[in-house]
């Protein structure tokens, strides 16, 4: 990691020795996380942290729920998917030893990996720490792993290296109070160019690096997208700006999570994401909103030394290679020809692997690293297509990088193309999986290697599966995407492929949304390919694209071209069972973890509040006021929470939590407060200065303590009849 000096402001941490869990870190702020994370493992298996308490906590550290009960996936979070050569040994390592030896490469640049013991995990990650790797925010409702393009910094179409500031973004808000527990996640991504192979408009910010020229110089600014997303109900983001120079990026970043965090919705989880909210208020209200929050950043501009970002370096001066054999020299033309290109710094080429289905065991792993890391830089790149990029190799190396890759099967050639097929998890692992995405994605590259061989020079089209229709395998972006579902014939229920179409990245921040055409029996998916792809060879125009073909069809075309298939009067046996399952196939969603005793929420909402007092009190004393002022908001929300509740007042949002408790305790006077909204929103009428940091932080305090003694008079009250 480079260091953090080319980020010109200072965040001040609390530091908090606990005794109860040692580790071997240097780091005190991250030695505190993982010693907490092992406290509140142990509460949980007490009986005394809620079961939605505790996993909220957990899927911020990372450890995710398995559709196998008693294990967990843990994710490993790669700011822009790099790593270097001994963080990808110590991950393999990690999982040999505490999961089962395979590293799931996911379309978020992160790592994963599964069947983890729950009471490991602080162990597994103090491990990771060593090597500066971590799990912090991975999953949960937090800023995710910031994901840009893996060619970033070598591409030669970019403007500038994305780089830098993708990292800043990425120090910046990790830990950082205003994202810790918001309504639903955020995820960022950093594209390197117009071509916008970070997908930025299906994100919920995104970036593209532009330059104007201003009294002859050159400015960097980005354009900046929001409020895109995909799921069940996918929306294209919207323009921000057209130009917004560096040092304004993470400032606007910050009021706008400000306010997600404020005014998202948080009592229905589908509903929780920034596109619903400035779906519902619009994109005006919204702009307003964020330009509120403006006085009270505590960083009015954050300035990123791009100019002090160390360089990338070769692998060192030519060396000598070992003897080499190349078994199939014509799939190593073809691989050059599909895998490779020649870096912006003249001389170097970078070399993608395709990994199918995003899994690359640890012994493989350590063998890449032993045998490539003199020829390749110490910077690797996990694609947003679940593959890996080596750069900086000289031309005179790629035979024996090809060499290296086909001796452990991973030379396949037609990196990006139509036959490197995207793939979530989905029933393998994940609790919400419908149908097999693992399964239908090696059938569908059989067809294309076996019928369509040439097709890996297709570019063009792209092919992405899910499980279910929460998109994580990206399938709402396709040109022809899949998601897993499931159909009702003859009294049983079968798996199910629904088909979507016309999908795709059109550049410069733009795309499509595939469009829901049919939804087909599982096992006919392959014959859906072969449909569709015969169909676009014999009636396309010369030079035709697939999406502009889909266009001039139309989608009623393509209903009526797989009807067909979509018929359940000719089912057989082997459609009721699954792609890769024995059995007959039974929808199994959502598998729970056991709630373990009843608690009083009430009581644990203002215990959350007594705590964030504490966290605010010890953030000010370290001069961190404008997260100490955060800190204490989150007490005057969580205390508010506590009293609504109490009173069997449903909660949503945190404006609405001001609204419903102006309303139910300030006009009916039950507490001695003038107006609570007034009280809680100088948050964004202040500069965060240290006087203005201890006011707001007593006023916190004090209302903490007024919730408290309401809760204890009421309860000590006897029931009415």
């Amino acid at each position: 990691m480079p260091p953090t000096s080319i980020i010109q402001f200072t965040l001040h941490q609390p530091i908090i020795t606990m005794q109860s869990f040692r580790t071997e870190l240097e780091n005190p702020i991250v030695e505190k996380d993982i010693i907490e994370l092992e406290q509140k493992i142990r509460l949980f298996r007490e009986g005394k942290m809620p079961d939605e308490k505790f996993r909220s906590l957990r899927l911020a550290r990372g450890v995710y729920g398995q559709r196998q009960p008693g294990v967990q996936m843990v994710r490993i979070k790669l700011p822009y998917g790099k790593m270097t050569f001994a963080q990808w040994k110590r991950i393999s390592d990690i999982s040999d030893e505490y999961s089962t030896g395979n590293l799931h490469l996911t379309t978020r640049q992160d790592i994963q990996i599964h069947f983890v013991s729950l009471d490991k995990t602080p162990e597994l990650w103090a491990k990771l720490e060593l090597d500066d790797i971590t799990i912090r925010e991975a999953c949960g409702n937090t800023v995710r792993n910031i994901t840009a393009s893996d060619n970033a910094g070598i591409d030669p179409q970019e403007p500038f290296d994305v780089t830098p500031y993708a990292d800043a973004a990425f120090r910046y808000f990790l830990r950082n109070p205003i994202s810790q527990d918001m309504g639903r996640k955020f995820k960022m991504a950093f594209s390197a160019s117009d071509r916008d192979t970070a997908l930025v408009f299906m994100h919920d910010l995104g970036v593209i690096p532009k330059i104007r020229i201003v009294d002859g110089k050159e400015v960097r600014g980005f354009k900046v997208v929001v409020a895109g997303g995909l799921g069940a109900q996918p929306q294209l983001a919207k323009v921000a700006f057209d130009f917004l120079e560096t040092d304004q990026l993470i400032p606007y970043i910050e009021s706008v999570i400000r306010v997600f965090d404020r005014h998202g919705e948080r009592a229905s989880r589908h509903k929780a994401r920034i596109k619903f909210l400035v779906q519902k208020i619009g994109m005006e209200e919204f702009e307003r909103l964020v330009k509120e929050e403006y006085k009270a950043l505590k960083n009015k501009s954050v300035h990123i030394d791009a100019a002090a970002w160390p360089e990338t370096e070769p692998a060192g001066a030519p060396v000598h290679i070992p003897a080499y054999v190349i078994k199939n020299p014509q799939q190593y033309e073809q691989w050059k020809r599909t895998n490779t290109f020649e870096q912006k710094q003249k001389g170097f080429y970078g070399a993608y692997v395709r990994v199918l289905l995003g899994n690359i065991s640890s012994n493989v792993s350590r063998k890449l690293i032993e045998t490539l890391q003199n020829v390749v830089a110490n910077d690797i790149r996990v694609t947003v297509n679940q593959g890996l990029l080596f750069k900086y190799v000289r031309p005179e190396h790629l035979p024996y990088v090809f060499s290296v890759l086909e001796s452990v099967g991973l030379s396949e050639p037609g990196f990006d193309s139509i036959a490197d097929i995207t793939a979530c998890p989905g029933t393998d692992t994940c609790n919400l999986g419908i149908s097999s995405s693992t399964g239908i994605s090696v059938e569908l590259e059989n067809v294309i290697r076996n019928e369509f061989p040439d097709l890996i020079y297709n570019n063009d089209i792209k092919i992405k599966i899910s499980g279910c229709m929460n998109s994580c395998g990206q399938h709402g972006l396709a040109h022809i995407g899949f998601h897993g579902s499931s159909l009702k014939s003859q009294g049983k229920v079968l798996p199910a492929l629904q088909v979507l179409l016309g999908g795709g990245a059109v550049g410069n921040g733009e795309g499509r949304i595939a469009d829901k055409v049919i939804k087909v029996p599982s096992k006919r998916g392959p014959d859906v390919l072969r449909t569709l792809l015969h169909d676009y060879e014999s009636n396309q125009l010369p030079n035709e694209l697939f999406n502009a073909y889909f266009d001039r069809q139309g989608d009623k075309y393509f209903y009526e071209l797989l009807k067909p298939l979509a018929d359940l009067a000719s089912l057989r046996d082997e459609d009721f069972v699954d792609w890769g399952q024995a059995n007959d196939f039974a929808t199994a969603i959502g598998v729970g973890e056991c709630a373990g005793v009843v608690i009083d929420l009430i009581a644990t909402l203002l215990f959350e509040a007594e705590e964030k007092i504490q966290w605010a009190t010890d953030t000010v004393n370290a001069g961190a006021y404008a997260d100490g002022i955060y800190h204490a908001y989150a007490a005057f929300i969580q205390s508010a929470k506590a009293l609504l509740l109490d009173e069997n007042i449903a909660c949503n949002t945190q404006h609405g939590i001001m609204n419903d408790f102006e309303k139910h305790f300030i006009e009916t006077q039950k507490v001695p407060v003038e107006s609570f909204k007034a009280l809680v929103m100088q948050i964004n009428q202040h500069e965060p200065t240290e006087s203005f940091a201890k006011q707001y932080l007593a006023e916190a305090t004090a209302f903490y303590k007024v919730a408290q003694a309401y809760r204890e008079q009421r309860h000590l009250q006897p029931a009415t009849v």
